[in-house]
């Protein structure tokens, strides 16, 4: 398993020491509720997750540790990157916040433009989460 460090990317407001836990709204497709926390392994993947998802306030990346046992992220790894090279896992413990991070890659406003529509796309097409 990876060794990390590991890092989460949101919208929300979170303080070192504060819990991510699953029983949310997808970020992705809101009628599902969710029975994981999703984090990965790449600094820049977190950006990318925080800055496409929607909400009010500002991307954040938090570094968190998890809390108990986690798996491959079977929505990327099985369907899309055989081999976990995108470094994405999920839990079904929590994630405990060890940091917030500044230090990732913004999007550029065409590049967020561009992802935003393919996650439309994504959630017309109803494309299923594996949850």
């Amino acid at each position: 398993m990876d060794s990390g460090p590991f890092f989460h990317g949101t919208k929300a407001d979170l303080r070192v020491g504060d819990l991510l836990t699953p029983g949310f709204r997808s970020n992705y497709r809101p009628d599902v509720v969710m029975n994981h926390v999703y984090f990965t392994a790449l600094l820049d993947g977190a950006g990318l997750a925080a800055e496409i998802i929607p909400g009010d306030g500002p991307p954040r990346v938090y570094e968190v540790e998890p809390t108990g046992e986690w798996e491959d992220d079977p929505n990327v790894t099985d369907k899309k990157f055989p081999g976990n090279p995108t470094r994405s896992y999920r839990s079904a413990a929590p994630l405990r916040i060890v940091a917030e991070r500044d230090d990732w890659t913004r999007l550029t406003p065409e590049a967020l433009a561009a992802w935003r529509t393919r996650l439309t796309e994504m959630r017309d097409a109803n494309a299923e989460i594996l949850n």
